[in-house]
């Protein structure tokens, strides 16, 4: 794939349902892309791609590197990330986010951006999820145990996606940022955060979009898929 096109394992209502017993190896979604998001087998904690390495954000606050050969994803969202625009710049909360990238990018209301942002975050708010419990647990369940930390003056890396609101049910509508610390111990899917000062921003808008969907999977298949709108925005934070 050529950089700055959007790849996608399955859709997040999939997820909603409890698909998450299988997927696909993680080495073949890096095939797509050195930047993303997802999750694990069974839901069990967050995922970060970032400069081609992937991290298992897990919920009693420790990190994994991950051996992708060895690993499977019921869900991700990858890009080659070559930005086309860089800046520096400080960032209250998702709002402000929201408001640097429409300035940023005032004509991609209804296309898909990639970010990266790097330095030092007075604060950040994570989730992390345990994962399932049984299988076919839906993502409110598993996020209704859901752990959260909050990190002070950590510096890290924050990386996400906006995603135009057309595409609520095959990925998350809007802003779903994930973040990692710079010795790679924490991090998590943000619920709220707060710069330290400037930061490096850097973006990219995408107009590619490919989507690989599930095969052989009874889960995949039985699910009902019906789009989760509410369900979708209360688990995302």
């Amino acid at each position: 794939m050529a950089s700055n096109e959007v790849f996608q394992y399955s859709i997040i209502s999939a997820l909603m349902d409890g698909v998450a017993s299988h997927g696909t190896p993680i080495a073949r979604v890096l095939k797509h892309g050195d930047h993303g998001l997802g999750t694990f087998h069974n839901m069990e904690g967050e995922m970060i791609v970032l400069d081609g390495e992937v991290y298992q954000m897990k919920a009693d606050g420790s990190t994994i590197h991950i051996k992708p050969d060895e690993t499977v994803t019921p869900f991700a969202t990858v890009t080659f990330f070559r930005p086309t625009v860089t800046t520096r710049g400080t960032v209250t909360g998702k709002a402000g986010l929201k408001d640097l990238l429409t300035g940023l990018f005032p004509k991609a209301r209804n296309h898909f951006l990639i970010v990266r942002m790097d330095g030092v975050f007075k604060t950040i708010k994570v989730r992390t999820a345990g994962g399932q419990c049984r299988p076919r647990e839906s993502m409110v369940d598993v996020c209704s145990r859901q752990t959260t930390h909050t990190f002070e003056e950590v510096k890290g890396t924050i990386v996400g996606f906006r995603c135009p609101e057309y595409v609520m049910g095959v990925n998350v509508a809007g802003d779903h940022f994930h973040f990692i610390s710079e010795d790679r111990q924490r991090g998590g899917h943000i619920l709220s955060f707060e710069t330290a000062g400037d930061v490096d921003i850097a973006a990219a808008q995408m107009v590619k979009f490919h989507m690989e969907l599930p095969t052989e999977d009874d889960e995949f298949n039985e699910a009902e898929l019906k789009l989760q709108a509410q369900g979708i925005k209360a688990v995302e934070g």
